[in-house]
């Protein structure tokens, strides 16, 4: 353990990290794998850099809720565990968390969250959780109760796909409105987040401003965050995201409060299961609201 420093994230061990992270979660999603599920296979190059270029994101607009676990090893550092926290107004929320499977059970986790947690300043939190025992032991003792999550994946079966009105693209300039509709459903606003997302996401929101709601896309076609400040407005949002989806596709992140997604997708011909937690703390797990597995 002496080898081991948990300290602040500087910009240069953003590579060290990344390859912890792909490391960790290619081994957790491996021991997870279901049966009808494809061959896990190990992250590509474009996305590590997007992990990268997101977690620098992240650096620069909160330095304070990011950590990492460098051991020394021969006069050099490299990342075993890292955790990347963000302040948003009054929210805190968890964007990733890991250690190294061959480093797990020797108290870096619980050093990385206690760092991240007191970051959080007594905030409501929020995060997408993964199945791992060690993991959700250390959050339900940190005081957040886990909501399960299901998923729905499959090839949307185009007949199903109704004609959609009432949306268009969105602008910078929907910002203001859309982040008041975030404090409604989740306690803060995504701040500076939003114009991440814009950058790399296709954004599509409500024409109707009596009935706001947003979702991102991504190149694939799926929803990567939603808010609506009514159901009827996030189906819509969502039919729109599946008829861009190419192949297979995914919704996550749906949780009970959130059946209207449900419904969707079974009319869509997706297949519904079970993956992971969404892990809240003094506060309500948002609806209707499809998180983000990043920004939350």
């Amino acid at each position: 353990m002496d080898s081991v420093q948990v300290r602040p994230m500087q910009e240069n061990d953003l590579p060290s990290a990344e390859r912890a992270s792909a490391v960790t979660f290619f081994e957790a999603e491996r021991a997870t794998r279901r049966v009808s599920d494809p061959e896990v296979e190990p992250r590509p190059a474009v996305t590590s850099k997007q992990w990268i270029d997101r977690m620098r994101f992240f650096l620069n607009a909160d330095p304070g809720g990011c950590w990492v676990a460098m051991e020394a090893d021969a006069g050099t550092e490299s990342a075993v565990g890292f955790a990347i926290s963000q302040n948003r107004g009054r929210l805190w929320f968890l964007a990733t968390y890991g250690v190294l499977p061959g480093h797990q059970g020797r108290g870096i986790g619980k050093r990385l969250m206690d760092a991240a947690l007191a970051h959080a300043d007594g905030r409501p939190g929020i995060f997408s959780s993964s199945v791992h025992p060690g993991a959700t032991r250390r959050y339900r003792l940190a005081g957040f109760s886990l909501h399960p999550q299901m998923r729905m994946v499959g090839t949307v079966d185009r007949s199903t796909l109704p004609a959609v009105d009432g949306l268009r693209e969105g602008r910078s300039d929907d910002f203001e409105w859309m982040d008041r509709l975030d404090r409604d459903l989740r306690v803060a606003g995504h701040g500076p987040d939003h114009g991440y997302m814009l950058n790399t996401l296709r954004l599509v929101v409500s024409a109707d401003r009596a009935r706001p709601g947003y979702v991102y896309i991504d190149d694939r076609g799926q929803a990567s965050l939603l808010a609506a400040a009514h159901p009827e407005t996030a189906q819509r949002l969502l039919w729109e995201a599946l008829a861009s989806s190419q192949g297979r596709t995914l919704v996550n992140c749906i949780t009970a409060p959130n059946e209207w997604a449900v419904d969707v997708g079974l009319a869509a011909r997706l297949d519904i299961g079970q993956e992971g937690y969404i892990a809240v703390r003094g506060m309500p797990v948002p609806a209707p609201y499809l998180a983000s597995g990043h920004f939350l």
